[in-house]
């Protein structure tokens, strides 16, 4: 268990000098390894071949965007071979905490050659499967596509868990049900099921075109999404995570529960680069949660906190984790319009995130961290000013060159971070007198670190988005979309009706509620065992559609599609801290020495302003500056006060469910503050927002004329 009475250095990112690490905080980092970059500790030769696999795979994605003309299926077909032989190579099929394995064992290697073979098979007998009469697979492309499918299932399981593989095997069982497969029904006049197809069909769709493995989720993946892995990873072996760290607390770190309200900015400053919710957690929880728990909170709160804030950094534009890639893709519009629409939201969030900290430090009766542990702001500010040369050159060209391609964006960014990191190594070395050339060398092994990191990272990416794609095909050849649509069509009706009584409006309102309550539970449950990739991947095939065609959406237009993809990829994201499947709070429990289930269930409660945020975002396109049927047709006249509406209502929301405002709600203000942030999800008259104000002053004078604020309302946990 962590110590978190231990005391911090005076540059609080940094381990104190003699400290070791301690075992909360190894066991958090195995739990990471194990679940993002694998989980053997390879030695030797083994260890070799993996880093020079690692920096191909980087090599190979930074030439296949530099010359920009590789064939498609060649380029993802390629990607999925690196992300293959990795995969068997570095995650085993059985995990045993505590006890990486060491070496690979001998089926793994026949695995991981076997999966690999299969996607070299493809990329040379593609032209001629192309080419062969009607698309028909000769009996051993059928072979060859049948044990791609298994081996790629073997890899998800190892990669992301248990979930994908069984979804994705119902969905391959469905697609052989009917009269030509295994068996026939149907559910009445209005609901047929599809005819069925034979395993060569399945097969010849999975394997052998790009609407199935190789579809558009994987091609994301190769073209773009690994690039802007690498430059995080890069970004971050430069120094510029724990940069962030000191810069988050000598600004916030003074102020009145100001560990956790640090902890909050560096997630959000370390979300612009990453997307990774549980290595989030690990980078800077094994600082912030310890001075968290020290300064007052209890240990679950502080996991909480780290939890909540290192979700949400895959809100934060440009990276956006890997969704937000194919959600562009989906939509059929420029990133740059993406990102530029996801920043308000993803301000928003964190702003109201920064309010729950506020409020437990409320509770708690706490202060912020001595001087004499915050690092000087100028000084740090100072020391570090060049890590925002490639991010601005990054964040700047995508968000102001409409014909800025982001892949060569990203490479441009990753090349000039090769040189600086060259640089910074061959000064830093030369003033410590090591020597110029030392420092060359210790910058060139520092790149290829950062490669293996990268390619490592990805492995789970790559392997996701090829699994999805199996779902995504199935989907297609079956047209299960449209059958899920109809079903929900009659359940959607069937609300309509029963609220007829109350006008066709209101009718209407409550039954496009209900799908989105549906929808915000498949996708919290689908999160429990799917990465946010793989989740966002489904919801967008399956559910997605389903909302448009209730709410009356015109699938085609971007600008009405947009709110909807958002509003699936918040609750995929909701759920890496939704019990009892929530990795990110495993992993903070392991460093605070917590309840890990606790912290889980008091991290989803600081989440649901996320949810809230969710529906803001659909019903008032405009936080997404959507506008008159256009992206990006918002004025700023327009924006700020739709803006200062939206975090009122947030902080309304986030003070009703933890029961605290100036001082502890008695149930009739939780209910006032409740009713409150309700009003200002949906843009209205201009006196229903300013009822809704008034509804929340209420609240605050009630309980200021009531005396002063309540003394805490929990003991604090410091140096108990």
């Amino acid at each position: 268990m962590s110590d978190p009475t231990r005391p911090i250095s005076s540059d609080p990112t940094l381990t104190p000098p003699g400290q070791e690490m301690t075992e909360g905080e190894r066991r958090a980092i195995e739990m990471v390894e194990a679940a993002e970059t694998g989980g053997r500790k390879l030695f030797g030769w083994q260890r070799g071949l993996v880093t020079l696999v690692a920096v191909a795979w980087c090599l190979y994605q930074m030439y296949a965007a530099q010359v920009g003309n590789i064939d498609t299926l060649t380029l993802r077909a390629t990607h999925l071979g690196f992300a293959f032989f990795l995969a068997y190579l570095v995650f085993p099929h059985r995990k045993t905490p505590g006890q990486p394995q060491t070496r690979v064992p001998w089926y793994d290697w026949i695995l991981g050659i076997g999966a690999t073979g299969t996607a070299a098979y493809l990329i040379a007998q593609y032209p001629s499967i192309a080419n062969q009469q009607g698309g028909l697979l000769t009996s051993t492309d059928v072979w060859v596509g049948s044990a791609m499918v298994i081996l790629l299932l073997l890899a998800a399981w190892r990669t992301i868990g248990i979930a994908m593989p069984i979804v994705a095997g119902v969905f391959m069982l469905y697609a052989l049900t009917g009269p030509k497969g295994l068996i026939r029904g149907d559910l009445g006049p209005q609901l047929q099921l599809h005819a069925g197809q034979t395993w060569p069909q399945v097969v010849g769709q999975l394997f052998a075109n790009t609407e199935g493995i190789f579809g558009t989720a994987i091609g994301v993946s190769a073209q773009i999404v690994f690039l802007f892995v690498l430059f995080g990873a890069i970004f971050d072996k430069l120094g510029a995570g724990e940069w962030f760290m000191r810069v988050a607390q000598g600004i916030l770190g003074g102020f009145r529960g100001g560990a956790a309200k640090a902890s909050i900015l560096s997630s959000a400053l370390n979300g612009v680069i990453s997307g990774s919710a549980v290595s989030n957690v690990v980078t800077g929880g094994n600082i912030t949660i310890g001075t968290m728990i020290r300064t007052g909170y209890s240990r679950e709160k502080a996991g909480a906190i780290e939890v909540a804030s290192s979700s949400n950094g895959q809100l934060m534009p440009p990276v956006m984790g890997a969704a937000a890639f194919i959600m562009a893709q989906n939509l059929n519009i420029e990133y740059r319009s993406l990102i530029l629409a996801a920043a308000i939201p993803a301000f928003l969030c964190y702003g109201a995130l920064l309010v729950v900290a506020h409020i437990e430090a409320l509770k708690l009766g706490l202060k912020g961290l001595p001087k004499n542990e915050l690092p000087p702001v100028r000084r740090t500010l100072l020391s570090g000013w060049y890590y925002m040369l490639p991010l601005g050159y990054l964040i700047g060209t995508l968000s102001i060159n409409p014909e800025a391609n982001p892949e060569r964006v990203a490479l441009n960014t990753i090349f000039v971070m090769l040189i600086m990191m060259f640089v910074q190594e061959a000064f830093l070395a030369n003033r410590d007198g090591r020597g110029v050339g030392r420092g060359l060398l210790d910058g060139g092994k520092k790149i290829i670190e950062a490669f293996e990191g990268g390619a490592r990272s990805m492995i789970g990416i790559a392997i996701a988005t090829a699994a999805a794609g199996i779902i995504v095909g199935i989907v297609t050849i079956t047209g299960l979309g449209f059958g899920l649509a109809d079903i929900v069509q009659l359940a959607s009706d069937g609300i309509r009706n029963a609220f007829a009584f109350a006008g066709p409006q209101v009718a209407t309102f409550a039954s496009i509620v209900v799908v989105l309550l549906m929808a915000q539970l498949i996708a919290l449950i689908l999160g429990m065992g799917l990465p946010t990739t793989a989740n966002y991947i489904l919801m967008s095939a399956l559910i997605v559609p389903i909302i448009a065609k209730i709410a009356g959406l015109d699938p085609t237009n971007p600008a009405q599609m947009l709110p909807v993809h958002m509003f699936v990829f918040y609750f995929g994201i909701m759920a890496d801290s939704t019990p009892p499947v929530a990795l990110a709070a495993f992993a903070a429990a392991a460093i605070s020495g917590g309840n890990p289930v606790a912290t889980g269930v008091q991290a989803f409660q600081y989440e649901l302003r996320t949810a809230l945020l969710a529906y803001m975002m659909f019903f008032n396109p405009q936080l997404l500056l959507i506008a008159n049927g256009r992206l990006g047709g918002v004025t700023w006249a327009e924006a700020i006060p739709m803006i200062l509406f939206a975090f009122i209502g947030l902080v309304a929301f986030s003070a009703a469910t933890l029961r605290f405002l100036h001082r502890r709600t008695n149930p009739v203000q939780a209910i006032l503050l409740l009713v409150a942030s309700l009003i200002l999800i949906i843009p209205t008259h201009i006196l229903w927002n300013l009822g809704a104000l008034g509804l929340i002053a209420l609240v605050y004078f009630w309980q200021k004329a009531g005396g002063r604020a309540s003394p805490p309302a929990e003991p604090p946990a410091a140096l108990a």
